[in-house]
């Protein structure tokens, strides 16, 4: 028989165990005798273990229990093989008690360690089943909600100015031009939102290196958002450490990153608070460090931040308008330059992201110079020929 038999007395102790138990545990038979198999289940599982046993023998009642074993000798510390076995249990004759007044146990174990790897992976592909669900559910409330209201206005500032009835001023004009045209560019950078993460997701999200000096572009990009902060009545300040080296990445995308980041901290940092970028170079890597006063993540909702469409504590009167794609392009964005991206965040008191991106570039080599390449390549054949004249000489 492949299924091990035991016989147990008083405390769960074994009297008898089948030769089969070796290469369920691991060891020699006579190593599990008396509390030697107690000594191989793993340390959580003990109490169930003993409880089967205790209660086939008390209420004279079959009992079938399931525990993690540890296979071999080191069984001090837990740090052997483990296995998930199957304990079914019966007292060996239900009408006999002992002196004691409990029944010998008799119990067939059996391993069931391949069937609990699928059933954790039935739950595994289960759970992924219901959060793609859930992101479709969140995905549609977002999309309804982004895409509705840009077009609302656009829609009715635009009835308005076709309005042959409506009198208005050239101001008036100006201005309903003004909030169609901002809610225009307001679903366009949806849409390409959109685009973007789906290239990223199935790989057609190309970049294209090139060597250019990352402060410039910083400091762009806070000047780029300076208008933005002004009006939320938000402070950024720049903190870039003299003589970076020159980055080796995608320069768009660079942009796009550093926007991303430095935009999302001024939209939730509430008035009179600060958002601070800072760049220095770590060893190999350059890290850029965009920090801010602002609300804050919770510990539940940071794990998800960066999934796509995923917005902390998002519905539908929420404060701050948004795909919940931007953390997640910026995820895509540094992978693709095989950098990392690190969260730290407390509710209430500000967030920071560290951005860290080779500063050689994926390969860790900078491309070659083309005019370079073409010289030595022109060496070269040079010197072919010089060899070949020779030789017919």
């Amino acid at each position: 028989m492949t299924d091990a038999i035991t016989r147990h007395g008083r405390n769960g102790a074994v009297l008898f165990v089948s030769p089969a138990a070796e290469p369920l545990f691991g060891v020699r038979a006579s190593q599990l005798l008396g509390h030697g198999m107690f000594d191989h289940v793993h340390i959580a599982d003990r109490p169930a273990y003993l409880t089967a046993l205790a209660e086939a023998a008390a209420q004279g009642e079959d009992r079938s229990v399931e525990f993690r074993i540890v296979r071999g000798d080191a069984v001090e510390a837990n740090a052997g093989t483990s296995a998930w076995v199957e304990m079914r249990c019966r007292p060996l004759d239900p009408a006999k008690l002992a002196k004691d007044g409990e029944r010998e146990v008799v119990a067939v174990l059996r391993d069931v360690s391949e069937r609990k790897t699928q059933e954790r992976a039935v739950e595994i592909a289960r759970a992924e089943s219901e959060r793609a669900n859930a992101a479709k559910s969140r995905f549609l409330a977002t999309m309804s909600h982004e895409l509705r209201t840009p077009l609302n206005a656009i829609i009715g500032f635009s009835d308005m100015l076709t309005n042959e009835t409506l009198v208005l001023d050239a101001d008036r004009k100006v201005e309903y031009a003004r909030l169609i045209n901002e809610s225009g560019h307001h679903l366009l950078s949806v849409v390409n939102g959109i685009l973007d993460m789906s290239k990223m997701e199935t790989g057609n999200f190309e970049i294209t290196p090139e060597p250019f000096a990352p402060a410039p572009a910083l400091t762009n990009c806070c000047d780029l958002l300076a208008l933005k902060a002004r009006e939320a009545g938000v402070e950024i300040k720049t903190r870039i450490a003299p003589a970076l080296p020159e980055l080796m990445a995608d320069r768009r995308a660079f942009n796009q990153i550093l926007i991303n980041l430095v935009s999302n901290a001024i939209k939730f940092t509430p008035r009179d608070g600060r958002v601070s970028v800072s760049a220095f170079t770590d060893g190999t890597r350059l890290s850029v460090v965009v920090e801010d006063t602002g609300v804050g993540i919770g510990e539940d909702d940071l794990p998800r931040i960066g999934e796509a469409f995923f917005q902390a504590r998002a519905s539908y009167d929420r404060r701050h308008d948004g795909t919940g794609l931007g953390l997640s392009i910026v995820k895509g964005l540094v992978r693709l330059h095989d950098g990392d991206i690190d969260i730290a965040s407390r509710l209430g008191k500000g967030t920071r992201v560290t951005v860290r991106l080779p500063i050689e570039g994926e390969t860790g080599r900078r491309p070659a110079d083309p005019i370079k390449l073409v010289t030595d390549k022109a060496k070269e054949l040079a010197t072919v020929a010089n060899v070949r004249i020779k030789k017919s000489a």
